[in-house]
């Protein structure tokens, strides 16, 4: 590995583009990679493969913030593309973070492989890349209500006694990214599960 790609990661945050979208429980992905560009001073970010990126440095990584702009359910292409662009080692340097309705509001939840779990946007880009050994990060909205249709709950926004637990939930997701680039799956998943 050449200095140029020491300490290379990428970090993929799962949503949907436009206004529409903004602060509903499935662009939580966007979201922390909001919070982690105005922690870290990432620029503004640029159009590439139907998404958008910026890099940041965490000590002495440089970490590629992507948001897939394909909409979710088709998130793979996005990354496939932005992963051998960077020249990504997909199984240790990739990390997707997602929303997640089976785990209860707030709760975080990371794992090293394996399926998808029913969360469409990591699914797609599991099958885009043909492995299932990739590092996720997944954000609990909790389970949807009975008389609601999935998809229409993860596409709503968080009730006003939500919020809050949902603003800490992306700050804790946040710091639990910067520990997964300077420590390992292993050792964050030991810290955060």
């Amino acid at each position: 590995m050449s200095d140029a790609t020491a300490g290379l990661k990428m970090v993929v945050g799962l949503g949907n583009p436009g206004a529409k979208y903004v602060g509903t429980r499935h662009n939580i992905g966007f979201e922390v990679l909001e919070k982690l560009r105005g922690q870290l001073g990432g620029d503004f970010p640029r159009a590439k493969f139907e998404g958008q990126y910026c890099k940041v440095t965490y000590r002495d990584t440089n970490i590629f913030l992507v948001w897939p702009l394909t909409y979710m359910n088709s998130s793979g292409r996005c990354v496939a593309a932005m992963a051998n662009f960077f020249s990504i080692a997909v199984q240790q340097d990739l990390l997707v973070v997602c929303d997640d309705f089976s785990l209860g509001l707030g709760k975080l939840r990371m794992r090293q492989k394996g399926s998808s779990g029913g969360q469409k946007g990591l699914d797609d880009i599991l099958r885009s890349l043909g492995t299932q050994a990739i590092a996720r990060l997944r954000i609990g909205i909790e389970p949807p209500p009975p008389q609601w249709e999935v998809a229409d709950y993860v596409l709503s926004r968080f009730r006003e006694d939500q919020r809050p637990v949902a603003e800490q939930s992306v700050k804790q997701a946040a710091d639990a990214v910067l520990m997964w680039c300077e420590h390992g799956i292993d050792y964050s998943m030991n810290q955060i599960n």
